[in-house]
């Protein structure tokens, strides 16, 4: 799978203290490719519906720290991560609307009742026909619930022509948006979601590690990525990689131009996978036969600039404060200033998307919680040469953070 492909099909932005029973969990050098990967995420239990009222009661919560009186969800993750209901978006209106008080409901297509049963069971459901307006059935029930002088929080990832008809159909209506409370939720990860995590992050460590034994000469990126995509079925998870060979590791995301591997080449492998729902983000940087000096001391440039960035990282600090330190670091030993050679930011949040609220950027003074999940990925990328980036999922802790899988050890040790 197409890693760019795989990060943008995720997407966008916490609190649940609640959690699922212990997961005896699997450490990475414990995973072995001579035997099927399968057996390390069949025994993670999925999230329950316990869990997910327990997250509706945290919204409802916010909702009143926020002023609003209700949230609008489509389908797409953030509907999923309240109600563990999968629904794709078309131009037929599927949305859950979860009210601060009272019962939340969903909004469907008449012939698409069956479907949407199938995942809702006994919840409250309207539906409309094609010759109706499913604004018009959202006017009604709102109307029936005393609400059409409410404050609806509308899911950030929502499309336009939502918004705008809903707007049209409830003029009496406030509308603002639902990021303080979805945000505010899906930020924060449980004891259970963590677990889940540590899962996908060992799972994807031990691909990588075993698909950098088949590197070879000649070999073109693509071709490895394909080999990276496969090594995740094995594992029985779906997942993929941005792979860079030389030259094109001095660019992020990389060049349309393919590349074929030669000896001495830096290979940088970004990818994740997903298990039960959540995504795993990491990035490797090694070589191709023997590093010259140059790469191995940006290498460890590189490796202790996202140590900068742990040490900094912890509860009631802003996350611009995380990104200032390790790009401080970088810019001392001489590549700098700012983004002049590390070109992006230091970390996005993570989860059920593979980009998530909240950033550790330059600018962002939101104040660090507990239970924070951000990816921590310094780089320096030298145009003409070489780029070498080290990433790492990134938890804070009570009383500081910690990395998901240990630091890798060397520039030629994944």
């Amino acid at each position: 799978m197409d890693r760019r492909k795989f990060i943008l099909a995720s997407g966008a932005v916490a609190g649940l203290t609640a959690f699922a029973p212990a997961l005896s969990l699997v450490k990475a050098d414990e995973l072995v490719t001579s035997s099927p990967l399968r057996s390390v995420t069949d025994h993670i239990r999925p999230i329950s519906p316990e869990e997910r009222m327990q997250r509706q009661e945290l919204a409802r919560k916010l909702m009143q720290e926020n002023n609003l009186d209700a949230i609008l969800l489509e389908g797409g993750t953030s509907m999923k991560y309240f109600t563990g209901v999968s629904w794709g978006r078309s131009e037929r209106l599927f949305a859950f609307i979860l009210p601060q008080k009272g019962d939340g409901f969903y909004i469907a297509p008449k012939f698409e009742e069956g479907r949407a049963r199938e995942q809702i069971g006994q919840a409250l459901l309207f539906t409309w026909n094609e010759d109706e307006s499913p604004y018009d059935l959202i006017k009604g029930v709102l109307k029936d619930k005393g609400l059409l002088t409410a404050v609806l929080g509308i899911e950030e990832s929502t499309r336009y022509f939502v918004t705008e008809n809903i707007q049209k159909a409830i003029r009496t209506l406030g509308i603002q948006s639902a990021t303080p409370v979805t945000a505010g939720c899906r930020s924060v990860k449980s004891p259970h979601e963590i677990q889940i995590m540590e899962s996908a992050n060992q799972i994807c460590l031990e691909v990588f590690r075993s698909a950098s034994k088949q590197l070879k000469t000649g070999i073109t990126e693509a071709e490895f990525g394909k080999i990276i995509s496969q090594e995740f079925s094995k594992s029985g998870v779906e997942g993929g990689a941005l792979v860079l060979f030389g030259e094109a590791s001095a660019y992020p995301h990389g060049l349309v131009k393919e590349n074929k591997l030669k000896e001495g080449d830096i290979v940088l492998m970004d990818g994740g996978c997903l298990v039960q729902g959540y995504e795993s983000d990491i990035t490797r940087t090694t070589v191709f036969g023997k590093p010259t000096d140059k790469m191995k001391s940006v290498w460890d440039l590189v490796s202790k600039a996202q140590t900068e960035g742990l040490k900094a990282a912890r509860p009631g600090v802003t996350a611009e404060s995380v990104d200032a330190a390790a790009r401080k670091f970088i810019t001392d030993k001489g590549y700098g200033p700012g983004f002049t050679f590390f070109t992006h930011r230091l970390g996005h949040g993570i989860g059920m998307d593979g980009h998530e609220w909240f950033y550790l950027v330059g600018g962002n003074k939101r104040i660090l919680q507990t239970g924070n999940m951000f990816s921590n990925e310094p780089g320096i990328y030298i145009p003409g040469q070489f780029g070498i980036r080290i990433e790492d999922e990134m938890l804070i802790t009570s009383d500081g953070a910690r990395l998901l899988l240990p630091a890798q050890e060397s520039l030629e040790i994944i």
